[in-house]
């Protein structure tokens, strides 16, 4: 004896058992388990951050090497540094300082 169930007139035709299931496991997919859809747009922006990161590093990285490489080939350059930061001056001569406002 088999009973027979009857669909309800408001329910479509479409909404059955296996759409149903179907429905429920790429919902499942997307917002439940390890790599939801949260998580992984999470992780998207994050790895967007540490390359803008990366990329402000790189920028300062050879903005000193390029001063490094002033300083190693250019003579007057390194002279000039040594006397106007470190307050050095040859041996024959002698460095006055005044502090005008």
């Amino acid at each position: 004896m088999k009973i027979k169930i009857k669909r309800p007139k408001w329910l479509p035709l479409w909404l059955n058992l296996p759409f149903l299931l179907f429905l429920a496991f790429i919902l499942m997919l997307l917002f439940f388990g390890e790599y939801n859809y949260m998580e992984i747009s999470k992780q998207k922006s994050e790895i967007n951050k540490l390359n803008a990161q990366i990329k402000s590093k790189e920028d300062s990285a050879m903005y000193y090497e390029k001063k490094f490489r002033e300083l190693d080939t250019d003579p007057e350059h390194l002279e000039k540094l040594a006397r106007e930061q470190y307050h050095m001056k040859r041996t024959n001569e002698d460095v006055y300082e005044t502090d005008i406002k």
